[in-house]
């Protein structure tokens, strides 16, 4: 039986994106971080919806319009299609794993 903990990466030097699910409609995601943020230029801004949850750790989003979330461990929020965002933070201490599903309105 798969464990969404199993084979989390040792040495995390960049975030570890690793594709949980995967259908026309959704895609579940897991994110290893440790210290990483988003480049400083440029922000996510995506087609799909995300709902996001921080399952160990802790990250802080900042959205275009100037709101900051801090999420630690059990938070989750979601992220409509086009808001724009970024991650200016995840703890540097140990790993932030995050789960992430993004998804799109149906017809």
């Amino acid at each position: 039986m798969p464990n969404f903990f199993d084979q989390l990466p040792k040495a995390v030097v960049e975030e570890h994106f690793s594709d949980m699910l995967k259908t026309d409609s959704v895609r579940i995601e897991r994110i290893v971080s440790k210290g990483h943020s988003s480049p400083q230029q440029g922000w996510y801004d995506q087609e799909d919806h995300e709902w996001v949850m921080v399952l160990e750790g802790c990250g802080t989003l900042l959205f275009e319009d100037g709101r900051e979330v801090v999420l630690h461990r059990g938070d989750y929020i979601h992220i409509p299609a086009h808001v724009r965002h970024k991650v200016t933070r995840t703890d540097p201490d140990q790993l932030t794993v995050w789960l992430a599903v993004f998804f799109r309105d149906t017809a």
